[in-house]
């Protein structure tokens, strides 16, 4: 008999759950970098309700999708805060 619990997860199941958490946390650390607290709160909120509206998401493939439009989303915050950056230097 199998020591793991019903619910244990398979391999893929918990190496997906580690790409969503890494990309979570990571999305959270770059939000603190925004200058302006508003727009912090703002994003956070848009952050937690996308990772909480797919929370209960199990299908690998759009798991993957979800992860692969994080990033771009990630990519595009990043991107946003290191044009401010230049900008806010050259003033």
């Amino acid at each position: 008999m199998s020591k793991l619990p019903k619910a244990a997860l398979s391999l893929k199941q918990f190496m997906l759950r580690q790409e969503v958490l890494k990309l979570y946390r990571e999305i959270f650390r770059t939000i603190r970098q925004v200058p302006d607290k508003h727009s912090q709160m703002e994003l956070k909120a848009w952050a937690r309700h996308d990772f909480e509206t797919n929370r209960q998401q199990c299908d690998e493939v759009a798991i993957k999708m979800l992860i692969q439009h994080g990033r771009r989303s990630l990519t595009e915050l990043k991107t946003s805060l290191q044009l401010s950056e230049v900008n806010g230097e050259k003033k």
